[in-house]
């Protein structure tokens, strides 16, 4: 963990939780390990509280609510004072709630236009674009700055829609995640949203596939998502 702190340039301090759980995701094998060392890490403060998720049952209530997801959401669409980068990464987050890790794969070959409108293959899937993400991600990719750091780079070579400093690599998942809470844009609570949004609305077999989650997780988030409402109406019956 140590060693994936440094190639992602965060110090202990630097740690949050999204970063200590895009870990986890990335190494689920090593949670348990990594359990020991991340309570000795909080317990002399040498980094802020984590929880490494081990005891805890259910799903995540770190949710936005509808006026900070749509607030957020208009900025990653429309504040141009947020680098383009972020803007596209955000709102991919709080459209489609996909993961950081899965969007620095994403390649520019996985965007396209036609007379139908703007798409995005997302897990073989085209997903029809809102008119202002598509223009940001198509000017982003004719821009003099993404195309510049795409060289050198064998022909072989995934091309990136973020591409990173080094040939043939994506921007690091902690970077993304790092930038974006610089603008206040966070990540977690946004996809949970978004998640938790997507399957009040769509079948979870749409989700699943359109999310590339499994069947057994895009069902637990639906009992979820029943139960919460189920809770809701018994309050205000």
């Amino acid at each position: 963990m140590l060693n994936w702190l440094d190639q992602h340039q965060l110090t202990l301090p630097d740690l949050h939780q999204e970063d200590l759980d895009l870990w986890l995701t990335q190494n689920p094998t090593r949670r348990q390990a990594v359990h020991s060392f991340v309570r000795w890490l909080t317990k002399r403060k040498l980094t802020r509280p984590l929880d490494t998720q081990l005891a805890r049952k259910g799903f995540p209530a770190n949710f936005q609510t509808d006026d900070e997801h749509q607030q957020q959401l208009r900025r990653c669409l429309t504040d141009e004072a947020v680098p383009r980068e972020l803007r596209i990464v955000g709102a991919l987050i709080r459209l489609y709630a996909l993961p950081i890790s899965r969007i620095k794969e994403i390649t520019t070959s996985q965007f396209q236009l036609n007379d139908a409108g703007a798409f995005l293959t997302i897990n073989r899937h085209p997903v029809l674009l809102p008119p202002t993400l598509a223009r940001l991600i198509k000017a982003h990719i004719a821009s003099p700055q993404a195309s510049s750091m795409l060289k050198p780079r064998a022909s072989s070579e995934p091309d990136y829609l973020l591409p990173g400093r080094h040939a043939g690599r994506p921007l690091s998942a902690g970077h993304l995640i790092k930038r974006l809470r610089n603008h206040d844009l966070p990540t977690r609570a946004a996809r949970n949203t978004a998640m938790i949004t997507a399957i009040t609305e769509l079948p979870p077999i749409v989700v699943s596939d359109l999310f590339g989650l499994s069947a057994a997780t895009t069902f637990q988030w639906a009992k979820f998502a029943q139960q919460n409402w189920t809770d809701y109406l018994a309050l205000h019956d």
